[in-house]
């Protein structure tokens, strides 16, 4: 029987028994993948509702014979989250905290649960006195489980160790589906009733015992030698010196041994005056050598960066993505606290003196402001993602001859550790060794816990290029053992690096793995191919064998560079698809913008993540491109895809997913009828200004019963509140002034929608950059394209941007302006990769969105005449935020007098066509829950809403119009609250002139 027919008969199986299972071929691509350089393809998924359910699933896969892998968010990079056979998803449904106990500092957890949220209802529920420690980079969106099971540390770990130092006990089921706990002194059933459960703990407790006494010498010559040996199972927790600590003994097994369904953790005391300290060093080396000085000053980090990852921060997310950071070409970030110094501030002096007594310290500085320090640590958490796809000098300087490119690093020998004391040396002769092999590293991590990640720019393609990593990984794993380490000090061993065990352990030692590997799972049923009897490190790679065909795109996706042998190397596409390594921060609930619609239906196939797979998937298993095309798959996968944009800047890689949905809708549709929404919507710009003449009329149906017939004509969800369309008067009233002046020092763009439904908006516009002394001309008669680009229809989008392009590119360099974000956005990034023309790259570096421009204003000493009210309330919005910065709007609204700004900082879910297309206004509002429907019901009386665009004034006005927990608002663009022709008191006027030049004239 075929893979897919077993697998549908697996799934009704478990089905039958009640169990959420999924064998369709959508699903079984999602999960083939996690965020390590492999990819295997499982029969089922399960998303288990209880304890019982794991129990059920394992107590079938044991009857059966079926291999069986747990999976927290995915986000390990050993590729130990996948199998071949059933894969068990915790993050879905068992997520929740059971008890916190204050007293006992302790907390029992579901193991799906997000570490962040773990951290987040902990501190809740003890008036945030308490948290749990372990806070690994990937902590926004990987689990508990993940933690236990990969033994996890983080950022703070010099302080506050592994996940193994904080676990109490493990609620456990066997491969055989029973359930047992495993206690820091023993093992018993989870439930004292269950003779058969009773009955296996006292075999399993007699056999580990044996085992232990067997290798009494081995355990304590071996394990736990250094800070972070990770690698292998951590036996050393059985011997009678460390009291039979099974629970302990369980963490880092990887899913190997048992699955851990909750654990209870014990938690510590929360800091409260933390100071980051931020070092320059030349060289990552000489960082190292400064590890046993700041030791001595007991901080609570000790994590390093380099100088690629900062480079390519600065490059996708602008300067201010790293301000604060000092001079040097490596950094240390080094957090002290009240643990560390009774003067957290005298410390940090002291320490600095005495580091510039070592001699090798290029440069040192505290960050005591929050918004710096959250936006260093960012980079460093963003690491991962940062070096996979890393922006040459040459790119960010193409003056300097570079060819304008990315390169790329994977992981393969990602978290090695040493004894920090050891950490220089080490990292010395690994330099050396990755010269040996031709290699670059790109390195970041725990210094502090002489732990060092690193991605390395293997060649993955090519058969040439897996035979460098393996002998690179064969010869890294010689010399971290040479100086005392551990091949593994966080991720674990999974299928990267399990093969190498031997080098680092006895003979006797990898035999006692395997003996207790056998203990807990005598037939070998879970996620085999980790720690014990292990595939070989170069099987199943992500991107062997993908066919290099080329993928015509209308995008400007790159060129396809040139491979050794002189031929044309990756085509463009296929290298942006692959982009997604699997970080998984498109999974995070919290913190930028990125993935709306997963974080409404929080399902995997709606994260940026789950879709990247898909086509990963296609370009790999199309058997042509014009099939490839049609795969039904990825379109499924992609159209609740709102094409936000925010993943071009939330996403550590750029997967712009936003732009490959465009593309593959364009190929999808070719020759085919496409969604009504597609004409109706699509098509808007072109038929808008008819629109305007009938307006009395089409407002008059569309506020009657004759609209629902109207919306299911259009392929619209009838329940979605539709827009006033502006009328003729009001359009001309909007509009009275402006015209085409080739001597004017600024154009206006005033595109399709504000044209027809707020006009108003333009004139405010115009208004306020009249009183900047400003001259305008208008250009009214040219479109972005935006709704033919989100639909996917580019041909037609090429057309329209290519008159638009030749209409504003006029010989000169005047900012073109433009008050709808979205299109603003459209004319900065789709123009010039839709339409390859140097009129097009000239236009679009001229373009800017109206916070933007203000900004300017302010640069140039500006005064508005109109003060903003102190407390604003702004939706974000999407693409201004992807195209302009994160910063765009928060930032220029304090300079322009706002103290305070409540940033609904997520999609507002109406995202151009999307919510008004039939069959997304169930996501289209459950994204408007994340946070703008929130913050309109916590918004105090009178505080401005500010929509700078039109999709966001639209989900404002449907929220208030549908929801009753939301008072009335009307929302308004930025424009309007600075329009010079509101009559306001001179005093206040005069009391933002101060306020505007006490800010200093810059974002």
């Amino acid at each position: 029987m075929d893979p897919a027919s077993t697998g549908t008969r697996i799934s009704a199986d478990l089905q039958a028994l009640g169990l959420s299972a999924d064998a369709s071929s959508r699903r079984l691509t999602e999960y083939s993948y996690d965020a390590s350089n492999y990819r295997l393809t499982p029969l089922v998924v399960v998303f288990p509702r209880t304890d019982q359910d794991v129990a059920s699933v394992a107590a079938y896969c044991h009857r059966n014979g079926l291999t069986l892998t747990a999976r927290g968010g995915g986000t390990g990079m050993g590729g130990n989250a996948i199998g071949k056979g059933v894969v068990l998803d915790f993050s879905r449904y068992m997520d929740k905290v059971l008890d916190v106990d204050p007293e006992g500092k302790t907390a029992l957890a579901q193991s799906g649960i997000v570490l962040t949220t773990l951290q987040r209802e902990v501190r809740g529920a003890t008036g945030g006195a308490l948290t749990f420690a372990p806070d690994p980079s990937s902590q926004s969106r990987a689990t508990l489980g993940g933690a236990i099971g990969n033994d996890a540390c983080g950022n703070h770990s010099v302080r506050y160790g592994r996940t193994t130092d904080h676990v109490e006990s493990l609620n456990l089921v066997t491969a055989e589906g029973l359930r047992l706990t495993a206690l820091r002194d023993g093992l018993v059933a989870t439930d004292p009733s269950d003779g058969a459960a009773a009955a296996r703990a006292a075999e399993l407790t007699a056999a580990m015992r044996e085992l232990t006494s067997a290798n009494l010498s081995a355990l304590r010559t071996e394990m736990e030698q250094i800070p972070r040996q990770v690698s292998g199972y951590h036996l050393g927790k059985l011997l009678p010196e460390n009291g039979f600590d099974v629970a302990r003994a369980l963490v880092g097994t990887e899913g190997t041994c048992a699955i851990v369904v909750s654990a209870r953790v014990r938690l510590v005391t929360a800091p409260t005056r933390a100071l980051l300290l931020c070092l320059g060093y030349r060289n990552v080396v000489d960082a190292a050598r400064d590890v046993p000085t700041l030791l001595e000053f007991a901080p609570s980090a000790i994590e390093g960066i380099d100088e690629r990852i900062v480079q390519t921060m600065r490059a996708r997310r602008g300067d201010d993505s790293v301000a604060g950071l000092p001079d040097g070409n490596a950094w240390l970030y080094i957090d002290l606290d009240e643990e560390s110094a009774v003067d957290v501030e005298q410390a940090a002096a002291d320490l600095l003196e005495k580091l510039w007594a070592n001699g090798r310290l290029v440069d040192g500085r505290t960050v005591p402001d929050p918004a710096q320090r959250i936006s260093l640590w960012r980079v460093r958490e963003d690491g991962a993602g940062l070096s996979s796809r890393l922006v040459s000098s040459e790119e960010i300087n193409p003056e300097e001859g570079g060819h304008g490119g990315t390169y790329e690093s994977w992981p393969g020998w990602e978290d090695s550790a040493v004894a920090p004391e050891n950490l220089a040396d080490y990292l010395e002769g690994f330099t050396d060794l990755l010269d040996h092999h031709g290699l670059t590293g790109v390195m970041y991590g725990h210094f502090g816990a002489g732990c060092m990640h690193v991605r390395i720019t293997f060649d993955l393609r090519s058969a040439e290029g897996r035979a460098v990593m393996r002998a690179f990984c064969t010869d890294a794993a010689a010399l971290v053992v040479a100086h005392g380490g551990s091949l593994s000090g966080e991720h674990g061993d999974g299928r990267a690096r399990s093969e190498l065990l031997p080098i680092m352990y006895s003979p006797q030692m990898i035999s006692a793995f395997g003996d207790f590997k056998k203990i807990w799972d005598p037939t070998g049923i879970l996620n085999p191919g980790s720690i014990v009897d292990p595939e070989p490190l170069d099987e199943n790679l992500v991107l062997a064998d993908v066919p290099n065909r080329r993928w015509q795109t209308s995008f400007d996706l790159g060129t396809p560079g040139v491979g050794a042998d002189g031929q044309p190397g990756l085509d463009p596409f296929i290298h942006a698809v692959q982009g997604c390594i699997g970080v998984g921060r498109c999974r995070s609930d919290s913190g930028g913008v990125m993935c709306p619609s997963y974080r409404a239906t929080r399902d995997e196939k709606d994260s940026t993540r789950g879709r990247a797979r898909v086509l990963q998937e296609m370009v790999r298993t199309a058997p042509d491109i014009k099939s490839g095309w049609r795969d039904e798959n990825s379109r499924e996968a992609l159209d609740l895809c709102l094409s936000c944009k925010a993943c071009s800047t939330d996403c550590p890689v750029g997967v712009d997913m936003a732009t490959y949905k465009s593309e593959f809708f364009s190929n999808y549709y070719r020759g085919r009828m496409r969604p009504l929404s597609h004409y109706s919507l699509g098509w808007m710009p072109a038929w808008l200004a008819v629109a305007g003449t009938l307006a009395p009329l089409i407002n008059k149906t569309l506020s009657s019963k004759l609209s629902t017939l109207a919306a299911k004509a259009g392929g619209i969800d009838p329940r979605r509140t539709m827009p006033a369309f502006a009328r003729r008067k009001q359009v001309r009233a909007g509009m009275v002034g402006l015209h085409t002046d080739p001597s004017a020092d600024t154009v206006l763009f005033v595109d399709s929608f504000t044209k027809a439904f707020r006009p108003h908006v333009a004139a405010a516009t115009a208004n306020v950059l009249g009183s900047a002394g400003r001259t305008v001309s208008c250009e009214a008669d040219q479109c972005c394209g935006l709704t033919w680009i989100s639909t996917g229809q580019l041909g037609h989008a090429r057309k329209v941007l290519a008159r638009t392009a030749a209409a504003l590119d006029d010989g000169t360099d005047r900012p073109i302006v433009v008050p709808e974000p979205s299109c603003a956005a459209a004319l900065r990034k789709d123009l010039p990769e839709l339409v390859h023309t140097d009129a097009a790259r000239r236009v679009a570096a001229r373009v800017r969105s109206f916070a933007v421009e203000v900004g300017h204003l302010l640069d140039d000493g500006w005064v508005p005449p109109v003060p903003l009210p102190t407390d604003v309330t702004v939706q974000t919005h999407c693409h201004e935020y992807a195209s302009f910065g994160p910063n765009t709007q928060p930032a220029v609204l304090k300079r322009l007098g706002a103290a305070t700004v409540h940033q609904a900082d997520g999609c507002c879910g109406v995202a151009g066509n999307f919510g008004f297309e039939k069959g997304h206004y169930d996501v289209s509002m459950g994204v408007s829950e994340q946070a703008l429907a929130p913050a309109l019901r916590s918004r105090v009386a009178d505080t401005p809403v500010l929509t700078d665009g039109f999709s966001c004034a639209m989900a404002v006005q449907h929220l208030t119009a549908t929801d009753d927990t939301i008072p009335d608002v009307q929302s308004v663009h930025l424009a309007e609250l600075l329009d010079p022709a509101l009559l306001i008191p001179q005093t206040t006027q005069q009391a933002t002139a101060t306020h505007v030049a006490e800010q200093g004239g810059s974002i």
